[in-house]
């Protein structure tokens, strides 16, 4: 049988490795936040010859007093102009000059979100996420209610999807500053679909548990439990390989518009599938028995010779 419980530090270290940076991004790059929750106007344009460059775009939004947040080129001849909030009118003004130095274009998209709605949208977000994680917690204590000490399972899945949000959005942040990628709300929606991917597939892996804690009666529990992840490890490969596939398919040929959205569900399943089969049950065990009194505590010379 495949030892996975066994090495469960090496893939404890792993996450650190992989979370850890993305952490770091977070901190000094900062998130990077779309209009969607920072307030202002969004404008595509697609230029019939090579578009201007952003020095001219900015001195023609700076002419009606408009700040210009960031200016994203997209192939040689379209353009993204993120800038504060600017009304139709203004918006009209600043397409005539933008046409008169820069030549033809056509408008690809247009959006402008209000300060006061971004910052609803942040508040509303932040509540989503903490009450999927409560609703996750109460849930899961519920249903292993029947089990020894319960609450740790729901703890154990909450960590789990804690480490696949942390991946997702430390991903986010150094994908910003590389490529200046922006969180906007179908951001939101993937991390809340990676959420439900983590917590689904760490359940399978939890049920199986209970079930072998019945019919193994006697067996020590971290043979228990790794027997479960070997049992459910063929299901939990084939279901989110499966959905992998679907959406590299959809990356591939989905179109620019949705492709921040699946690199960003593709991230996390991955994330998702690992944490569930290599963390999320491995927390159970080092729970159990209570290994955080031995982590800092100097070995003897008989525990060394072992």
């Amino acid at each position: 049988m495949i030892d996975i419980v066994g090495k469960r530090y090496w893939y404890f270290g792993l996450s650190l490795l992989i979370i850890i940076p993305g952490l770091v991004a977070l901190l000094v790059f900062r998130l990077p936040l779309a209009i969607d929750f920072t307030g202002g106007s969004l404008l595509d344009l697609k230029f019939t010859t090579p578009a201007p460059s952003e020095s001219v775009i900015r001195s023609v939004y700076s002419q009606f007093g408009i700040e210009v947040g960031a200016v994203q080129s997209i192939g040689p001849d379209g353009v993204q102009i993120r800038s504060r909030e600017i009304d139709d009118q203004t918006r009209a003004s600043i397409s005539a000059e933008l046409r008169r130095r820069g030549g033809e274009f056509v408008e690809l998209q247009f959006s402008s979100v209000s300060a006061a709605i971004s910052g609803e949208v942040v508040r509303q977000a932040a509540t989503t996420v903490l009450v999927a994680a409560a609703g996750i917690l109460l849930y899961l204590w519920f249903a292993f209610r029947q089990v020894p000490h319960a609450f740790r399972y729901g703890t154990a899945a909450i960590v789990a999807m804690l480490h696949d949000v942390l991946v997702v959005v430390g991903t986010a942040a150094i994908f910003g500053k590389l490529f200046g990628w922006q969180v906007d709300s179908l951001f939101l929606t993937a991390l809340l679909t990676v959420i439900g991917f983590s917590v689904h597939d760490t359940i399978v892996v939890f049920d199986r548990i209970r079930e072998n804690l019945h019919r193994r009666r006697g067996l020590p529990y971290e043979t228990i439990v790794n027997h479960s992840i070997v049992q459910t490890l063929d299901r939990s490969i084939n279901t989110q390989l499966t959905a992998f596939l679907t959406l590299l398919a959809l990356a591939l040929f989905g179109g620019q518009s949705i492709l921040h959205f699946v690199l960003t569900l593709m991230i996390g399943i991955l994330s998702g599938t690992y944490s569930s089969i290599f963390n999320a049950a491995q927390i159970l065990v080092v729970w159990e028995n209570r290994e955080w009194r031995t982590w800092f505590r100097r070995k003897g010379p008989a525990e060394q010779a072992a």
